[in-house]
């Protein structure tokens, strides 16, 4: 196996046990929840707060995670760094300060629910983000997977203690995840000093500060995008068909974290490897065998994460949320799309062009707006998920034509396969015939995926023995 192969193994082995450590917790928080939050508007409530607290995130954080990380990685001068680390954390610390200021003035004018709730919860997320890809930059991996592990973790044990045992409902929630983030992140820098030891409070930040905030600020309508495109979907159902409805699509939601815990370890490790190799001269080869290889894989996930989910379902989640199971199937779809666009936005990283993702992030913002006025009333929850699939099918083709500045994929034909097996799960899946169908149906179309896979001969192609066409 090639070294930057052998690499990319490496670094999807370390990000792996931080990932699926942390969304194994996360996972099995969804039955905790719907069993003592028994009332689904009160747990609809929460996922708005959630989803208000994704889109505040990257203007209290300025997106200097990506910045932090980007300029970290490939920084080898030892003053820079430092310069790098201060300059994250002086700035992060202004935006609390503004956070907190703006905080009080609407709880003056509005008195809002769960307002200093949200607050905290918004402040602990960004804390987290910003500093463990700090951590990730400075090259300690296992830093930045320690918090993921102790913070997901820590939400676990504190959800038992403040939801379970103490029964303060969404307060509860709430109190978990803001101690759990904000432990995790102390006892790894009280373990690694990290920060302590790159942060200088009075060091001169030169040009490098603008140079961070020249390749962070385009990230911030682009981010905003993103929270239209992917969360404004729970006000259309809270405006046209409740909280009770909202709780019901926050649990169905909540299951392709599956899937995009996959996505992410893939994503964190392929972001390294692809900065790295971006100049390399078979760049175009080595980038066509990985996203080969990622489609077939993608295809297996979601068809073993769709029937498997089916057929645990009942004991999964509270009666009263059971009818979430009709939409796991095509949110599956959506989250699978989601992550094969997320591949071409490597080419925008490695050239630091990310001005550039804008114009189809901005699109699929608009399309997805204008789809959920159009659908949700019409269609109710189905709208919505169709709203998700249509707009995430427009940024992967977007964003296909668009790569083609940065490299050039060569895809072999049987990658048409993979397509055909989720249509064609699709009518296995809504049969409804029995468990043992869905046993055999899930197995059926493994080994589809298994046959092609073996006729590419897709080990060779990842281990780089066989060109593709």
């Amino acid at each position: 196996m090639k070294p930057r192969m052998r690499k990319f193994f490496k670094d999807m082995g370390i990000y792996a046990i931080g990932n699926i450590g942390s969304k194994v917790i996360t996972f099995l928080m969804v039955p905790l929840y719907t069993y003592f939050v028994e009332e689904t508007a009160d747990f609809g409530y929460y996922d708005i707060c959630l989803q208000v607290c994704f889109l505040l995130l990257p203007f209290v954080t300025l997106q200097l995670r990506d910045g932090g990380f980007r300029f970290l990685l490939d920084c080898e001068d030892v003053l820079q760094r430092k310069r790098i680390v201060t300059f994250v954390v002086r700035t992060l610390a202004t935006t609390f300060v503004v956070t907190l200021a703006l905080a009080l003035l609407v709880g003056l004018v509005r008195d809002v629910p769960y307002l200093w709730w949200t607050v905290a919860l918004l402040l602990s997320m960004s804390l987290q983000e910003v500093l463990s890809q700090v951590m990730r930059g400075l090259g300690n991996n296992r830093a930045f997977v320690t918090i993921g592990i102790v913070s997901a973790f820590g939400i676990g044990f504190f959800s038992l203690v403040f939801v379970a045992w103490m029964g303060m409902g969404i307060k509860g929630i709430f109190l978990a995840n803001i101690v759990a983030r904000l432990l995790a992140v102390g006892a790894v820098e009280a373990r690694t000093r990290l920060l302590t030891s790159n942060f200088r409070l009075f060091i001169k930040i030169g040009d490098v500060g603008k140079e961070i905030l020249r390749y962070c600020l385009p990230l911030l309508p682009g981010a905003l995008c993103w929270w239209l495109t992917g969360s404004s979907d729970r006000f259309f159902i809270m405006k046209y068909l409740g909280l009770e409805a909202n709780g019901v699509y926050a649990v169905a939601i909540r299951f392709t974290s599956v899937i995009q815990t996959i996505a992410i370890i893939f994503y964190q490790a392929w972001q390294e490897t692809a900065i790295l190799q971006y100049n390399s001269p078979d760049r175009d080869r080595f980038f066509s065998r990985m996203f080969t290889g990622y489609v077939f894989f993608l295809g297996a996930l979601f068809v073993a994460y769709a029937f498997l989910l089916k057929l645990n379902y009942g004991w999964l989640v509270a009666d009263q949320y059971e009818g979430s199971l009709r939409y796991i199937y095509p949110l599956g779809v959506a989250a699978v799309i989601f992550a094969l666009s997320a591949f071409f936005d490597m080419g925008y990283q490695c050239a630091k062009d990310t001005a550039r993702t804008l114009p189809a992030i901005v699109a699929s913002a608009i399309i997805n707006v204008a789809l959920n006025f159009a659908l949700v009333p019409l269609l109710g929850m189905p709208g919505v998920v169709l709203t998700l699939i249509l707009t995430y099918l427009v940024l992967f083709v977007w964003r296909w034509h668009d790569m083609k500045r940065y490299f050039r994929l060569r895809l072999p034909r049987q990658v048409v396969v993979v397509p055909l097996v989720l249509c064609i799960g699709a009518g296995v899946f809504y049969a409804n015939l029995g468990w043992w169908a869905d046993l055999l149906g899930m197995l059926a179309l493994l080994a589809l995926l298994a046959f092609f896979s073996r006729k590419l001969n897709l080990a060779q192609i990842l281990h780089g023995k066989k060109k593709t066409s």
